[in-house]
């Protein structure tokens, strides 16, 4: 169960992904076509359930891409669903402690690192794909390394113990989602301003100490370019129902009427 985005970010390669906001299977396997690293599915403000985030998994994993989840919430039950039927990693969003970071170990990695409930599921191919059939614990120690646990840094709490969080055994990296940071911290989208320049600063310097990996969502390729520039090592841009809507309003305006 090798995660492809996980190899690429481990290997130094900076990596490009965007938010699944809209469509169904067919759109996840379309999106697997284009030279993308991940999607990420967006069950926090989209509008999809279980079992169709099952369904884009598969049309993702048609083509090799990587499909990140980001599950409604920090709860056992939104992280184990979506590792139980085959997501590459989740991103937790609004994650305000370091308690909370401890939780989301405990619920989303296998012993010995955390208390992840064993179900061979969908994303162990039902305890026949090669890596759950051998021993216990080598099964553990795949899902662990392969499966990605990214909580969000978007709130107060979250950046004030950013150094202690990405510490915790069991965190593969970190989500930057600046909107809810800006708003956190009093500047809604400010992103000029010296204090949140110093936040992204802070986050960049301590996950880097931890020895982990940032991503940080991106509304352009103009901003991600300066985010990858700055040091991060992956950028989400945009959502899908975005470029759908500029590429039609594209064509359009190029045909002579």
């Amino acid at each position: 169960m090798k995660n492809l985005l996980r190899e690429k970010i481990m290997n130094g390669e900076k990596t490009v992904g965007t938010f699944f906001e809209a469509g169904n299977a067919s759109v996840a396997e379309a999106l697997a076509l284009t030279d993308l690293d991940y999607m990420l599915i967006d069950t926090e403000h989209g509008p999809f359930d279980v079992e169709s985030v099952m369904l884009m998994l598969r049309g993702a994993e048609l083509h090799g891409t990587t499909a990140l989840v980001r599950v409604k919430d920090s709860n056992r039950n939104s992280i184990l669903k979506m590792l139980d039927i085959g997501a590459g990693g989740l991103i937790i969003p609004q994650v305000h402690s370091l308690e909370e970071i401890k939780k989301i170990v405990e619920y989303g990695k296998y012993f010995p690192v955390g208390q992840r409930g064993v179900a061979f599921a969908r994303g162990a191919g039902y305890g026949y794909l090669e890596h759950a059939k051998g021993d216990i614990n080598d099964y553990f120690a795949t899902c662990n390394r392969e499966t990605l646990l990214i909580p969000q840094c978007e709130t107060k709490g979250c950046l004030e113990n950013i150094e202690e969080i990405a510490k915790v055994d069991g965190i593969d990296g970190i989500f930057v989602g600046p909107y809810d940071l800006s708003v956190a911290m009093g500047i809604p989208t400010q992103f000029d301003k010296p204090e949140f320049k110093a936040a992204l600063e802070r986050i960049l310097k301590a996950v880097k100490d931890a020895g982990k990996f940032t991503i940080i969502y991106c509304a352009d390729f103009n901003v991600a370019n300066t985010r990858l520039k700055q040091g991060f090592d992956s950028v989400t841009v945009g959502q899908d129902v975005n470029f759908y809507i500029d590429a039609i309003n594209e064509m359009v305006h190029s045909i002579e009427k």
